[in-house]
């Protein structure tokens, strides 16, 4: 089921650690859900906490439990590195032959080489480096 914005909705029950959603605009991935249970005059309660997969921001989601979430789709692919300058990284998508380019994450600087190949995430028209899977 989707919502006005298009994207798809899951009940706050389904969404677990690992999962992704959508808070405050940002597509984010579920690190831990917390529910209470019901008190005598409500709904039961869940609190996400989720970190931006873009921007590593720490986001908190409080609602009843029998809301819905949005939830960005999320696609994996593979890519090959075509060339790198000091803070972004060209990439041929190794399906399409799309050529673009992406920031590469803090935490990858100095293990991609050009040539090699890398693991792509892309959510609501953006994308970045996942992890570096061969060749260099």
């Amino acid at each position: 089921m989707a919502d006005e914005t298009g994207y798809n909705l899951k009940s706050a029950k389904e969404i677990g650690k690992g999962s992704f959603v959508i808070i405050d605009g940002i597509p984010c991935r579920v690190v831990s859900v917390e529910t209470s249970a019901p008190g005598k005059h409500g709904a039961s309660k869940a609190r996400i906490t989720a970190i931006g997969i873009f921007d590593g921001s720490k986001k908190t989601l409080l609602l009843s439990g029998h809301s819905e979430v949005p939830v960005p789709e999320i696609l994996k692919k593979r890519a090959q590195v075509v060339s790198i300058t000091e803070s972004t990284a060209q990439l041929m998508d190794l399906e399409t032959y799309d050529i673009f380019e992406v920031p590469i994450p803090e935490e990858l600087k100095g293990q991609i080489k050009a040539g090699g190949e890398v693991e792509t995430m892309e959510a609501m028209g953006r994308r970045t480096i996942t992890k570096v899977v061969g060749g260099s």
